[in-house]
């Protein structure tokens, strides 16, 4: 095992998807300031050049990709293009991007006929890893990492994931999965569309597919696989689609009342402390500060509910997503 100064003395070179905004840019700019090469991954690469250039990121440690979450074909292109281009291959990848419209009345569909929000913050994202694992499993960096960015609303150890607006996250049976995912259907439980509940059933599948790739692979490539909270981050760019009063009354009740207010600045300070930091270097753990946020509060391994860790629903999740994105 390799020793923790060499871990930290190692930067190396990191794709995050979702870096035009919010914590995927902030990640992006704690990690170039450790001296890493930051790949990033969104629809439009002149616009992710022009967010990092705004925080003054040395453009020189970055690559600009095109892949768009939520369209299969999107992801397959552009991970030939980056395993084609790069020099050398990847060390780290970060599940950063999502989408989140509360205010849908009817679903809207990816190009391959899936409901948005999962196709874009899990099945493009687990797309994404199984073909960019072979590339990380070359690394010869001491620490190869994938950290995926989960959330507490998904997660029902945690008060706010017990919250029933819309109602908590929860896949079911899985049988809008096993149907194929397409429309009519538009939950991974085959229920009826909520919007909301959709985006939090989405965080639940990334939180269990950390859970699934450490499980199945960790022993076998070395790779540390682990999610993250870090706090919440109640003014990211996440929550454009909501109502504007709600935007304003969201972030004044997180700094003011629940103490869960984290600055977007520090959200990326604690995804790049996941990628780089040697006490991080530990597979199949969820990361989290907590729910209240406390000056100098130090991170630790935050127990995931039973709807998140166990290895049945894992499994099961694990085998309708490769049939979905066409690997099975």
């Amino acid at each position: 095992m390799p020793s923790p100064m060499a871990d930290a003395a190692s930067p190396g070179t990191v794709l995050i998807t979702g870096t035009t905004s919010g914590v995927g840019l902030n990640a992006t700019k704690a990690l170039v300031e450790r001296g890493w090469t930051v790949v990033t991954a969104n629809r439009d690469p002149v616009r992710a050049a022009a967010a990092a250039e705004t925080l003054g990121i040395d453009a020189s440690r970055l690559h600009h990709l095109r892949i768009d979450l939520g369209d299969l074909e999107s992801v397959r292109v552009g991970v030939e293009t980056l395993v084609s281009s790069l020099a050398q291959p990847l060390d780290a990848l970060v599940i950063n991007a999502a989408v989140y419209k509360p205010r849908l009345k009817q679903p809207e569909r990816s190009p391959q006929g899936f409901e948005l929000s999962m196709a874009t913050n899990h099945l493009g994202h687990f797309l994404l890893i199984q073909l960019l694992l072979p590339d990380l499993q070359r690394s010869s960096h001491p620490s190869r990492r994938v950290v995926i960015l989960g959330t507490v609303t998904a997660n029902s150890k945690e008060l706010g994931g017990k919250i029933p607006i819309p109602a908590p996250a929860d896949l079911g049976d899985l049988s809008g999965f096993a149907a194929g995912f397409q429309a009519p259907i538009a939950m991974a439980s085959g229920k009826p569309f909520k919007p909301g509940k959709a985006y939090k059933d989405s965080k639940l599948c990334n939180m269990i597919t950390t859970q699934e790739l450490h499980r199945r692979l960790h022993r076998e490539t070395g790779i540390v696989f682990s999610s993250l909270y870090p706090g919440c981050v109640a003014d990211t760019p996440l929550f454009r689609n909501t109502p504007r009063l709600f935007q304003k009354i969201f972030p004044w009740f997180q700094k003011n009342i629940t103490g869960g207010y984290v600055t977007q600045a520090l959200a990326g300070e604690r995804v790049a402390q996941v990628v780089a930091d040697p006490e991080f270097a530990v597979s199949g753990v969820h990361w989290s500060w907590g729910n209240r946020q406390k000056r100098g509060g130090k991170q630790f391994s935050q127990e995931l509910s039973d709807k998140a860790s166990n290895p049945e629903t894992a499994r099961k999740v694990w085998e309708h997503s490769m049939q979905l994105v066409g690997l099975a």
